[in-house]
């Protein structure tokens, strides 16, 4: 697998960022060697996209909104750097031959995010109202579900080179995914209601 390197031109008064010797650091966020997809070339534009819109991959392209840049108002290097661990992701991951969940899809992108420790100001564990509903909220669930089992990531990328089934996590974990979300969900439940007894 070949290193890429981007640099990132900043507006003024903010250092370059030079983001991606992403290969095998962020592979190994990723969990996934040697079971990626091989990314011979990865494209990255920064222009103005539709409102709203912070960034999409497509074909091997990322696209970063050049709106959103101006508008941020918090540390964007390290903004910039999270969001094209998400994207870059897409250009590596398997995606069950486009029958997983697209939140799985999107939920793995942040995992990745999240691992690399580029996830400020997220929601807490326990949110959200479905396993897939995608993003922050998967990432964090896909994140309880490696830690039962040190090689989760992997092995479900691995699975999902030539297709998909909600199975995969009872083959990996021994529980459904309705099971683990329900798991999940609870125990962070619990750590809320704690929590709130405990500011008064």
């Amino acid at each position: 697998m070949a290193s890429s390197t981007l640099t990132i031109p900043a507006p003024s008064g903010v250092n370059p960022i030079n983001v991606i010797d992403i290969t095998f650091s962020l592979a190994n966020d990723l969990y996934f060697i040697p079971s990626c997809r091989t990314t011979p070339k990865l494209s990255l534009f920064i222009e103005t996209l539709g409102a709203g819109q912070v960034a999409f991959s497509s074909n091997d392209e990322i696209r970063v909104n050049a709106d959103y840049i101006q508008g941020f108002s918090g540390d964007l290097k390290k903004e910039i750097t999270g969001i094209l661990y998400h994207e870059v992701v897409h250009s590596w991951q398997w995606n069950g031959n486009e029958q997983a969940p697209m939140g799985l899809i999107e939920g793995i992108a942040d995992f990745v995010r999240l691992k690399a420790g580029y996830a400020e100001n997220w929601m807490q564990p326990g949110s959200g109202n479905k396993w897939d509903e995608g993003y922050q909220v998967t990432a964090l669930f896909l994140d309880y579900c490696n830690g039962l089992r040190n090689g989760f990531m992997a092995e479900l990328n691995k699975r999902m080179r030539a297709g998909y089934s909600d199975n995969f996590f009872f083959e990996l974990l021994g529980k459904t995914v309705d099971q683990l979300w329900s798991e999940y969900m609870a125990k962070y439940k619990t750590i809320h209601i704690r929590l709130f007894q405990c500011s008064f």
